[in-house]
């Protein structure tokens, strides 16, 4: 069984007028939560993943 696409979304951090073009994905699992994060102008590069609790951390920090 192949796993779900990813369904990305733009972030609300992202400008349209800036270089700051980032898409965001949730995949849900069976335990636990992970949020994969991309540049949206070169969506084939790496990517970042992140497990919940530490994505919630880093925006929370973030927004400060």
């Amino acid at each position: 069984m192949s796993p779900t696409p990813l369904k990305w979304f733009k972030s609300s951090y992202s400008s349209n007028e800036g270089p700051e073009c980032v898409e965001v994905a949730i995949a849900p699992a069976k335990a636990d939560v992970t949020v994969h994060v991309r540049d949206s102008k070169d969506m084939q590069r790496a990517q970042l993943a992140f497990a919940d609790a530490a994505w919630t951390e880093f925006v929370a920090y973030a927004g400060r």
